[in-house]
C-alpha cells in the first residue's frame, strides 16, 4: 500500500478515535472534558491534514490507484459524518442540517458506485469544493465552540457566536445539496448512465 493510501486509511482509524475522544467528558465526567477537547481538536487537524496531503502526494508522485479513488471519498464521508453525528448529538449542530448532509453523502456514494461500474468518474464542481471547505470549517468551529465553552464557562462572547455557528452549519448543508444536484445534472446532461440496464 502506497503512502497516499496509508494516509487515507489513517482517517478511517482516526474517525472512531475522534468519536471516543469527543465523548470522554460526557461518559466519565467533566474532569475529562479538557482532555476530550484537546484530543478532538488534534484529531480533527490530523484528519483534515491527511485529507489534504493524500491527494496532493498521489497526483504529484503519480501514485493514484483504483483503491485510492474509492477509499478516499469513503474516508472523507466516514470521518466527517463522525464529526457531525457528535456535534448534532450534543445540540451544537442543527439535526436537520446533519440529516441533509447524511442523505447527500450516502446518495453520492451510490452515484459514484454506478459511475465506476460504467468506468466514468464523478465530475468535480465548484459546489463540491465549497462543500468540502464548509464541512471542515463547520466541524472545526463546532469542536472549538465546545472547547471554549468548557474553558471559559458561560462567556457572553460564545452566546453571540452561536448564531454564526448555526449559519455555517446551514451553509454546509446547502452546499452539500447543491453539489449533489450539480453532479446529477451533469450526469443527466451527459447521459453517463443512459446505458445502465434496468
Amino acid at each position: 500500500m502506497n503512502l497516499p493510501n496509508k494516509l487515507t486509511v489513517s482517517r478511517l482509524i482516526m474517525a472512531p478515535l475522534f468519536f471516543l475522544s469527543f465523548h470522554l467528558g460526557y461518559w466519565f465526567g467533566p474532569s475529562y472534558q479538557s482532555l476530550a477537547s484537546v484530543l478532538t481538536l488534534v484529531l480533527w487537524l490530523l484528519t483534515e491534514l491527511t485529507d489534504l496531503l493524500d491527494g496532493q502526494i498521489a497526483r504529484r508522485k503519480n501514485l493514484v490507484t483504483d483503491l485510492g479513488k474509492v477509499m478516499d471519498p469513503f474516508a472523507d464521508t466516514f470521518s466527517r459524518l463522525t464529526y457531525f453525528v457528535c456535534l448534532s448529538g450534543v445540540g451544537i449542530m442543527p439535526l436537520w442540517t446533519f440529516i441533509l448532509i447524511m442523505w447527500r453523502e450516502f446518495s453520492i456514494l451510490f452515484v459514484r458506485m454506478l459511475m465506476m461500474g460504467k468506468g466514468k468518474p464523478v465530475p468535480a464542481n465548484i459546489w463540491g469544493k465549497s462543500k468540502a471547505v464548509l464541512y471542515a470549517l463547520s466541524g472545526a468551529l463546532g469542536i472549538l465552540y465546545i472547547a471554549l465553552e468548557h474553558w471559559l464557562g458561560d462567556f457572553a462572547f460564545l452566546l453571540s457566536v452561536r448564531p454564526v455557528l448555526t449559519v455555517v452549519f446551514i451553509l454546509a448543508a446547502l452546499s452539500s445539496v447543491m453539489s449533489f444536484l450539480t453532479y446529477i445534472r451533469a450526469i443527466v446532461r451527459d447521459k453517463s448512465l443512459a446505458s445502465l440496464t434496468r
